[in-house]
């Protein structure tokens, strides 16, 4: 049985407003719920994630545990956008070492973690082309803190995206070592002898 109370406050929450859960971005509290659960009366957040069409119910004992936030302050919405137009910083591991930091990254609601995946996986038309697994985290990464920018600075995620995309475009370009060239050009030889035998 449920029984939801409308434009509750609890943990410093309230009905309607807009929070950032981790693991699903920006989502808004539509109600808080009591629930009766093996005898027990459990109090939930009932989150809407309307883009991704997913409600999640949340205990509202939980929701600091779980890193459920408020959203970002002004302050580090501008420090997220300055971050991203920074120089990329792409560590020399594997690729799927580096995916899991990036993945990491995305899903722990950290605005500035988050900025610092979109720097570093943007590639501008001038540059080499992204292999599907890292366009689709940059996609992913691109995706929450556009939802974020525009929720904190009431825009349309389009709007918000455009802002993003204007800041990437102040970034500074990735200047590649004299013996990363050298390897491209060596990889895109292999690539022609392999078509060739194809």
């Amino acid at each position: 049985m449920t029984n939801a109370k409308k434009n509750s406050h609890r943990q410093g929450y309230r009905t309607g407003e807009y929070v950032v859960y981790p693991a699903h971005g920006v989502g808004q509290i539509t109600a808080i719920e009591e629930q009766e659960v093996a005898g027990f009366k459990l109090e939930l957040f009932v989150i809407s994630f309307e883009k991704d069409k997913m409600t999640l119910r949340v205990p509202t004992a939980k929701a600091a545990a779980v890193g459920m936030r408020k959203l970002a302050e002004n302050a580090l919405v501008t420090k997220a956008l300055e971050t991203i137009t920074g120089r990329a910083r792409v560590k020399r591991t594997m690729w799927s070492r580096r995916a899991q930091e990036y993945e990491a990254k995305i899903n722990s609601g950290d605005l500035i973690a988050i900025a610092e995946v979109v720097r570093d996986l943007h590639r501008s038309d001038a540059q080499p082309e992204q292999s599907y697994s890292e366009r689709q985290l940059y996609e992913a990464a691109l995706d929450r803190m556009a939802r974020e920018v525009a929720a904190v600075n009431k825009l349309h995620e389009g709007e918000a995206l455009k802002l993003i995309e204007a800041q990437l475009a102040k970034s500074p370009k990735r200047a590649k070592p004299a013996d990363a060239d050298a390897d491209a050009e060596s990889a895109s030889d292999i690539d022609e002898v392999e078509e060739e035998a194809a």
